[in-house]
């Protein structure tokens, strides 16, 4: 059993300040980086192993990496920062939020853990600096760098699933797919999206007589509508009687591209998108689309970040969320 002695020893304090932060002794005054040293080194001897634990809340920071390109996709991570940050604060916990992986590297010695939210490139590199000084870290939405970090994601497997047995159910027998790639990771070429993937699969196995996918580029405005526009010019008036769109950022510019094009929805072709973000409600017409549910998506990712923080030595947890269809216009029944 690790006892007082040994963790004051590797920590380099006194057994009696070990002793009262352990503890949890409310008239202990120390700085923020000796707490969370002593915390630590604590959890990474295994010290609560055979211990009831007591409620000391950990220091978190919050990275909030977005390259501010496109407004209507930053504002779906800002939405998620935001639940991020009631969840952190209705558990009474101490967080800082940082723009860039270096600045918290610099600071990585105030913390205990981090979640991480946004859509920028993965500096390979700098993400390993910062394991080696700040392991416990969740990425909230994304999975980059899976043997480096926890992560909590919608399950957009399931989701395109569901999606094309919407179309299945309706009726539909024409579909096509419009979606972007994912982060860059270092030099590496971006990946391709799983929502891509899923519905080349689930298309196949269900056996739609037309499953076409335009997929390049960002989850833009301007993206969804260049794609829009080559699907118009590869259809012209006889476009697929559904389309899946991986993001209601997305959907806004295939709907320009459709409207300039002549091409009513759902009169022509219906389309479901994916996040429920505020605009999907607002254009026209308003969006089918799945609703990702953040609040649920927080308090998974902050109780994933706590265990992490706990057991350091246990394996990687990648978790995920299931989404839900809310129906407006733009999914016509047949």
């Amino acid at each position: 059993m690790v006892t007082i002695k040994e963790i004051a020893q590797r920590s380099g304090y006194s057994p009696a300040t070990v002793s009262r932060l352990l503890n949890n002794d409310q008239t202990l005054s120390v700085t923020q980086t000796t707490r969370n040293k002593i915390l630590k080194v604590a959890n990474q001897l295994g010290y609560w192993q055979d211990r009831k634990k007591p409620a000391i809340a950990p220091s978190l920071a919050l990275l909030f990496r977005m390259n501010n390109q496109e407004q209507l996709q930053d504002s779906y991570f800002a939405s998620l920062k935001d639940a991020l940050l009631e969840t952190i604060e209705d558990a009474g916990m101490r967080v800082e939020v940082f723009q860039y992986a270096e600045e918290l590297i610099d600071n990585a010695e105030d913390f205990q853990g981090f979640l991480c939210v946004g859509d920028d490139q993965v500096e390979l590199s700098i993400f390993k600096r910062l394991h080696r000084l700040l392991p416990a870290g969740v990425f909230v939405d994304t999975d980059p760098l899976p043997h480096l970090f926890d992560s909590v994601q919608p399950n957009l497997t399931m989701t395109v699933r569901d999606a094309l047995e919407q179309f299945a159910d309706a009726g539909y027998q024409r579909i096509a797919f419009i979606g972007g790639v994912g982060p860059r990771i270092g030099k590496h070429p971006r990946r391709r999206d799983s929502r891509e993937a899923a519905f080349k699969i689930v298309a196949e196995e269900m056996g739609f007589k037309q499953a076409d996918v335009f997929s390049d580029g960002a989850f833009s405005v301007l993206n969804g509508r260049q794609l829009g526009e080559k699907a118009v010019k590869k259809y012209g008036d006889q476009l697929p009687e559904g389309f899946l769109i991986a993001s209601d950022t997305m959907s806004v510019g295939v709907l320009q591209a459709f409207n300039d094009a002549g091409m009513i929805v759902p009169r022509d072709t219906s389309i479901i998108s994916i996040n429920n973000s505020d605009i999907s409600e607002y254009v026209s017409p308003p969006l089918s689309t799945y609703n990702i549910n953040q609040q649920v998506i927080s308090r998974m990712a902050l109780n994933i970040l706590k265990d992490a923080i706990a057991n350091p030595k246990r394996p990687h947890v990648h978790a995920m969320v299931d989404t839900n269809l809310i129906v407006r216009e733009s999914f016509k029944l047949k």
